[in-house]
């Protein structure tokens, strides 16, 4: 039984990594689509053609971004917090037969930094895709 709760376990982190994956992907593929098209919406704009639809375009994607940046980073978040609780959860079964001396649980330590440059890296992208355009838009 022991072996189908470590393999039931580990299939789980390996799920969750998945996951965190495709939220990390999405959102940095997400992002720099939106920077593109903002920034060519915003450099219409200061070529002087100016038109409502373009501000509709760039309003509605800085939404879109701040959106899809936000689900992603509580997407990531709530990852965090259940491959912290597996993890926890394998270091108890390892302690409880006295080899927890394969496992260093100052992985969990680092887990958490891999989850703050995650969020850091998507934050910096989306306010990157935000600020530029804005900056070419109304200073361009």
């Amino acid at each position: 039984m022991l072996r189908e709760i470590h393999e039931h376990i580990v299939s789980d982190l390996q799920q969750s990594a998945r996951t965190d994956t495709v939220f990390v992907v999405t959102a940095v593929l997400f992002n720099l689509i939106v920077l593109g098209i903002n920034w060519g919406v915003a450099s219409q704009a200061g070529d002087g053609a100016r038109s409502p639809q373009n501000d509709w375009i760039l309003a509605l994607l800085i939404f879109a971004a701040l959106l899809i940046n936000f689900f992603s980073i509580r997407a990531l978040l709530a990852g965090h917090d259940t491959r912290k609780k597996l993890i926890s959860g394998l270091i108890l079964m390892y302690q409880d037969n006295n080899v927890e001396k394969y496992y260093d649980p100052s992985l969990l330590d680092s887990l958490g930094t891999r989850y703050k440059l995650f969020v850091a890296v998507l934050s910096s992208l989306a306010a990157i895709a935000i600020v530029v355009p804005l900056l070419e838009r109304f200073l361009g």
